[in-house]
């Protein structure tokens, strides 16, 4: 006789009600008794028949990365605005069989997204419609708000920045180069998660600091150099887990007559670089000010389970970089604000709700269902490309109301046969490769992996622009001062990939006032080198090593850090 299966117990006082294979990767993952609330709870209702949202077929790792095939942030190209004939920035190569615009001519009133709308035709899948549409529709060739940004043409994902150059997923800077996730920085370079800061250089997770130089995972401090885990600190070179200090290097105290001398003699004889602060415990996750969490990076929030980077939220799972969001599973943010019920999507963004299976959508927008880039006002829309203020439409077809009602429950029923409900949209349908997506950051693969998983790879390259040389970087004088101005004409070849890369005018002038050397690798080299200072998004049970109590933490169990629980971090450090 088979044994029935018994509910097991989880933490968030969840019951494991099913346990699923993933079919991309065959992965275990469980569904509890929340899961079926929250599905139930987001279910949409037609004419008093609820069209229930079944479990997900995919493992959250999987669907994350599906999701973010959708996203190129920091491959720009110059191609041509398929519209006006002007060279432009895009996020999509000229190789790209899409119509692209120009910011400018996409955001202008002489063109009607509605022109494209197609009937539904209940001969055909869904997503082979949705793509047909999505290569006809014009797509805006960066997403950024023009209108705000000045003299900031390198960005993209970014907002109301000034003289920036390579600037992603970042907003309110000025003065800056080469950041991603920032915001409200003046004069920062080559930063992730750097946030009201000034004169930063190689920071990561890093908040109300000035004058600071490869530190990690600290706040309010200033001249601090290649330092972890520090709060209120001044003047700290080579030091972990302080609070409130002043005047150390390797945490040992010292006068400030000692402090300067040490230091002098230190940078005269040793290049400043990243440490692993391996004899320093690590706390297991960083979190403040919340309640029932579990991730890392998780502040003001409430009741998250398996979540990054999140800000203000409550009620959420598996979610990634979010800001002002409740009861909302699979979504990727990066900075989602003032957002409810939202459900495996992509940049959902300020005063959204019910917005499901959709990329990019914006400004209170709602009941959104497997669209991508949608803005201002926006309600009622199935399978839409590009529209801005529209209700009621499906694959750009206006309906009334009425209509809409109607045809919506009857595309439901034909997507269950095709098995493409509740699927966020394949990858092959991305206009991206996958080696350009942020999906490759985060889940990277070589390209016959990628293809054996039915990605889309391309090997193109952007033409490099002449110079008057190419220095590879091991020839660079390691003094500053030793740089000629002549450097803006030349490329350097990274050392890593030996792609060429510039220096410009304001960047060497950063350099030459921090007495920095000139960086030897690629500005996508270096991004790569900071993302990989950052756990996975992934949870691992092991014991503190100082109590053994159970902890969940994104710190592997063979990884040889030193792990703390919250308890005994806070007493090693404050």
């Amino acid at each position: 006789m088979q044994q029935e299966k018994v509910p097991v117990l989880r933490g968030f006082s969840e019951v494991v009600v099913e346990t699923k294979k993933c079919k991309l990767c065959s992965v275990d993952f469980d569904i509890t008794d929340k899961d079926l609330g929250f599905y139930d709870k987001i279910s949409p209702i037609y004419n008093w028949v609820k069209y229930n949202i079944p479990v997900p077929t995919l493992c959250p790792d999987c669907r994350q990365q599906e999701r973010l095939t959708f996203r190129n942030e920091r491959k720009l190209y110059k191609r041509k605005c398929d519209a006006t004939g002007k060279d432009i920035i895009s996020m999509y190569s000229p190789d790209k069989k899409y119509k692209v615009y120009s910011q400018e001519k996409w955001w202008s009133d002489s063109w009607n997204a509605l022109d494209y709308g197609k009937e539904f035709d209940f001969s055909k899948n869904f997503f082979e419609q949705f793509e047909e549409l999505y290569k006809e529709v014009p797509l805006v060739s960066l997403t950024t708000d023009y209108t705000k940004d000045e003299n900031s043409a390198y960005t993209n994902f970014a907002w109301s920045n000034k003289n920036c150059y390579l600037i992603f997923d970042s907003d309110f800077n000025r003065d800056c180069i080469n950041l991603s996730s920032s915001t409200k920085n003046d004069n920062c370079i080559d930063c992730y998660s750097t946030h009201n800061s000034n004169f930063c250089y190689q920071t990561v997770w890093v908040e109300n600091c000035y004058n600071c130089f490869y530190l990690v995972n600290s706040i309010d401090c200033n001249e601090c150099y290649e330092c972890d885990s520090l709060i209120w600190c001044k003047n700290c070179f080579w030091c972990a887990n302080l609070s409130n200090a002043e005047y150390q290097i390797y945490n040992k105290q010292y006068t400030k007559e000692e402090y300067g001398k040490e230091l002098a003699k230190i940078l005269g004889t040793k290049k400043i670089k990243f440490n692993n602060f391996l004899d320093y415990p690590k706390k297991f996750m960083i979190t403040n000010r919340s309640e029932n969490v579990t991730g890392n990076y998780i502040y003001d929030s409430k009741n998250i389970d398996n979540s990054y980077e999140i800000y203000n939220a409550e009620d959420c799972k598996y979610c990634f970089w979010v800001h002002d969001i409740k009861s909302s599973y699979d979504v990727s943010g990066f900075w989602i604000a003032g957002l409810d019920r939202i459900y495996n999507s992509h940049v959902v963004w300020i005063w959204g709700y019910n917005v499901f299976f959709s990329n990019i959508v914006v400004q209170w927008s709602n009941n959104i269902y497997y669209s991508n880039t949608i803005y201002n006002n926006s309600s009622n829309l199935l399978g839409c490309v590009g529209l801005v203020s529209k209700q009621y439409c499906i694959l750009n077809k206006q309906y009334t109301k009425e209509e809409y009602e109607e045809l919506v429950p009857k595309i439901i029923e034909h997507m269950k046969k095709t098995w493409e409900w509740w699927e966020f949209f394949p990858s092959s349908i991305s206009p991206f490769w996958y080696n350009e997506t942020v999906a490759m950051e985060y889940s990277p693969l070589s390209k016959n992996e990628a293809i054996e998983k039915w990605f889309i790879w391309s090997d193109y390259e952007t033409p490099f622009q002449k110079v008057e040389k190419v220095i590879p970087a091991n020839k660079l004088p390691e003094n500053i001062t030793n740089i000629p101005d002549d450097i803006l004409n030349w490329a350097i070849e990274c050392e890593v990939t030996k792609k060429p890369f510039r220096i410009i005018k304001q960047e060497l002038e950063f350099y030459r006032k921090h007495n920095l050397p000139i960086p030897k690798r690629h500005h996508d080299q270096r991004h790569l080198d900071r993302m990989a200072l950052r756990n996975p998004r992934k949870l691992f049970d092991r014991k503190c090593d100082k109590c053994g109590v159970d902890i969940k933490t994104t710190y592997s169990p063979d990884r040889s850090e030193i792990v703390y629980c919250e308890e005994c971090y806070n007493k090693e450090v404050y």
